[in-house]
């Protein structure tokens, strides 16, 4: 039955749907169900509560929305374009999944102004929030007074059925509700519809008790009567209800209809993905009274979503009257804020970093990372992170501060628990919100836990730090479950994502450097357990150029070995054997193949000269990738196969990664 009247709000609401419906008509292409559903919730969430400025997308204390529910994308373009933001207008949502348009097929934080996190794959918008709602949280104990809450927004998320299945929110979340993050709200669009069909036919659980057993505080907004449309007040209350608790973050599990106003789609799977069709758009144009064309707006509507513009402004002016009267009675602090939220780092703090000698004694390169992380830590004030329940093994901890629990968020050792997947997603967030430098840790074996998460870094331009040690079979009698082999090259697979494995302690500290300065490019450390020699020749500054030349002799080169880790010093030791026998031997190290494919081509053929082809490459690891390297008459010591339980030296000698081998292994190849 077609809605004869309709009061602003509810104009305000289709006007949301409509925007939807027509940009996937129009792409033939996207998910209409969930804008369509969850249009109220969003309308009453936007309207009433998100303190944001349209005008300026970055303002640092504006409340941070998260669509972890990201294939409805449209309604968060919707949203954008109606309260204002320059970043989307009309002739964009036209473009809805086109060739670069603003407005791709899920949210993409690096393409659109106003949209916080990337999210598409289920569950990590979600896990996202957890770190941005952290990271508020340590930002709010750092720096607030008494008198003065100069950090003070909310983590607002709408996340729906499928974020719910996925592992990597339960791990997410189950930390939120230990830690007591009471300033993250998250809307459940409880749809009841997946791409499958109803839910019921894999996931019959009731999510609000497993929530409440996380720890959370849980409201429901129940739809007795599925022809209606969701309350507005009911909706209302119950995030006015979610801020008043404190000490717990809040799920609001509301009932909703996918694809509501569709007569014939609705409460389906075939509204959840694909185009309505022109004759149920018009179906649905009939039955929820909507006389307008395709993209147009009625005035009434948008000029109310548009009074967001002056109220963001107004939100916006108080906030900087606070920071002017923070900042003269709080200078200090307030220098230091602004120094955290411009993302500028501290000047000198390289110098912290520390360097090496030959001559002092060799040590594993995940030691070196924690006398790192420790001397940063004083001088990178902003530096927090922690391990997925390793940090013995990782060393990760900061000696300078307690750990991050609920009531003591200004401190900065995270504990993850044992749960890598939402570790990293967490992380994401906590860059993405900005103000914070994070950091996390595991075995880098276990990289495959947060695949998704690391990708996503790289795809976001987070610099998040991931710390990964026990980088090769040399970790030992733990065996192949534990010792990464084909991990590093699908690694250096991943766009975006410079992966270093330094060789010694200096190389340890340049990857720092790299990894500190980065902050719109993840960086993942593979560090060694066993211990490693200093070795002359590295520096600091040398991991900057991703390869260069270790030892050399004189005259163009014989052969060239390459070496990354704990291989580099077996390259060494085997050039000065063959050096003996009268053969030109140069060593290059090899830290990080993304920042040698950046450097000038003259620096890469003075490293690498095509004339050079006989080279061999050592890495206890896949041979994957390194023909790029390895020149035509060229070979690798690599490992084909998986590992083997057994003290480390003895793996390590098992798999030829002798000197004697190198050596031998050289031989060959000069012929």
């Amino acid at each position: 039955m077609a809605v004869a009247t309709q009061s602003l709000e509810q104009l305000c609401i289709n006007s949301i749907r409509f925007l939807a419906i027509d940009a996937v008509e129009k792409a033939k292409s996207g998910h209409p169900g969930l804008p369509m559903g969850a249009a109220p919730m969003a309308f009453v969430l936007w309207d009433r509560f998100l303190r944001h400025n349209p005008k300026n997308p970055k303002w640092f204390n504006r409340d941070r929305f998260i669509l972890s529910a990201g294939h409805g994308c449209m309604l968060q373009y919707a949203l954008l374009y109606l309260t204002g933001y320059d970043s989307v207008t009309i002739d964009d949502l036209k473009q809805f999944r086109q060739w670069e348009s603003k407005t791709p097929g899920h949210p993409e934080n690096f393409m659109t102004p106003g949209v916080e996190v990337t999210t598409g794959p289920l569950g990590q918008g979600i896990a996202n929030a957890v770190g941005i709602a952290m990271a508020e949280a340590h930002l709010a104990a750092k720096f607030n007074k008494p008198d003065r809450k100069i950090i003070d927004h909310y983590t607002y998320v709408i996340l729906g059925d499928g974020c719910n299945m996925e592992g990597v929110s339960g791990e997410a979340c189950s930390l939120a509700g230990h830690l007591g993050l009471g300033k993250l709200i998250a809307l459940y669009d409880d749809n009841h519809i997946s791409i499958d069909g109803h839910t019921d036919l894999s996931f019959s659980e009731d999510v609000g008790k497993r929530f409440e057993a996380y720890g959370w505080h849980v409201i429901t907004v129940d739809n007795p009567n599925l022809d209606e449309d969701t309350s507005l007040d009911a909706v209302h209350k119950a995030i006015e209800e979610a801020k008043s608790v404190t000490d717990k973050p809040s799920l609001i599990k509301v009932r909703t209809i996918i694809g509501y106003g569709s007569p014939n789609k609705r409460d389906t799977h075939g509204v959840h993905g694909a185009a309505l069709g022109s004759s149920e758009v018009q179906a649905t144009r009939d039955f929820l009274g909507w006389e307008h064309e395709p993209f147009v707006i009625p005035k009434d509507a948008l000029d109310h979503y548009r009074k967001a513009v002056e109220r963001g402004a107004q939100l916006e002016e108080e906030w900087n009257k606070t920071f002017v009267t923070y900042e003269a009675e709080y200078g200090d602090e307030a220098a230091e804020l602004k120094r955290w939220m411009s993302g500028e780092l501290a000047e000198g703090w390289a110098k912290a970093l520390p360097s090496y000698t030959p001559e002092e004694k060799g040590d594993a390169t995940r030691n070196h990372s924690g006398k790192c992380l420790n001397a940063l830590a004083g001088v990178i004030p902003e530096l927090i992170g922690g391990s997925a329940d390793l940090a013995p093994s990782n060393m990760t901890l900061l000696k300078s501060s307690g750990d991050f629990q609920k009531g003591h968020y200004e401190n900065r050792n995270l504990r993850f628990g044992v749960r890598e997947h939402g570790m990293g997603a967490i992380a994401n967030g906590m860059a993405l919100h900005g103000g914070v430098i994070p950091y996390c840790a595991t075995f880098l074996v276990f990289a495959d836990y947060m695949r998704a998460a690391i990708r996503l870094s790289a795809l976001s331009e987070a610099g998040v730090i991931y710390v990964m040690t026990h980088d090769s079979v040399a970790l030992g009698e733990d065996g192949p479950t534990h010792q990464p082999v084909e991990t590093i090259a699908s690694l250096r697979a991943i766009p975006n994502l410079l992966v270093i494995r330094p060789a010694d302690g200096n190389e340890t500290s340049g990857a720092y450097k790299i990894a500190i300065e980065n902050r719109h490019r993840p960086t993942l450390l593979a560090l060694s357990r066993q211990s490693l020699p200093n070795l002359a020749g590295s520096t600091i500054d040398n991991v900057a150029k991703g390869a260069y030349i270790l030892s050399d002799s004189d005259g163009t080169p014989d052969l060239i070995l390459i070496g990354t880790g704990g291989e580099t010093q077996l390259c060494v030791q085997a050039a000065e054997q063959l050096r003996n026998e009268g053969r030109k031997v140069r060593v290059v190290s090899m830290p990080c193949w993304e920042l040698f494919e950046e450097q000038e081509a003259s620096y890469r053929e003075s490293v690498l000269p095509k004339a050079v082809t006989k080279r061999l490459v050592v890495e206890a690891a896949s041979s994957f990738g390194w023909c790029r390297y390895m020149g035509s008459e060229g070979d690798m010591i690599s490992i084909e196969r998986f590992g083997a339980s057994a003290p480390g030296p003895v793996v390590l000698e098992k798999f030829g990664y002798t000197v004697d081998n190198v050596v031998a292994r050289a031989k060959t190849v000069l012929g």
